[in-house]
């Protein structure tokens, strides 16, 4: 296979994810919350990545279409822990503590809360939330855009 395969490739899982990810949202009723928002973004970058090498197919696209698969992957691990609450997420789209807090400034918080939590699975297979899958599969989708670099 030649560099332009591997990074059409890898563009299309790229693709493919995104596919998937609007169907949990549209299909399954399940919205994204910031934090998926991101690694859409990470795939999004991959997919034009894949589009430049196919009409340029140099190893400098393959880098950076490497670095968007990487990214997205990093941002799944990242809100993978945020989900088992491993570290703290975002205050944007993370619940917060209410210790010490007053009722008005608990009613402001509950007020101004996100509504859809980064901190909480709202879908898991096989113990793996959407997030940490995306971090799998993006893994396997930089190693294809690895391939791409070392191709001649």
């Amino acid at each position: 296979m030649t560099r332009k395969d591997y990074g059409i490739l890898a563009a299309a899982g790229s693709a493919a994810m995104l596919l998937g990810a609007l169907g949990f949202q549209y299909i399954g009723d399940l919205p994204p919350c910031k934090m998926c928002y991101w690694q859409r973004y990470a795939h999004v970058a991959a997919v034009v990545m894949g589009v430049a090498i196919w009409l340029y197919p140099a190893r400098f696209v393959a880098a950076l279409g490497g670095l968007a698969a990487l990214a997205s992957a990093g941002l799944g691990g990242y809100h993978a822990g945020v989900e088992q609450k491993w570290w703290q997420g975002p205050t944007t789209c993370t619940s917060q503590s209410i210790d010490g807090l007053s009722t008005e400034d608990l009613m402001a918080q509950i007020m101004n809360a996100p509504v859809v939590r980064c901190d909480e699975i709202p879908w898991d297979l096989f113990g793996i939330s959407m997030a940490g899958w995306n971090m799998i599969i993006s893994l396997g989708l930089a190693a294809l855009w690895l391939m791409a670099l070392r191709r001649g």
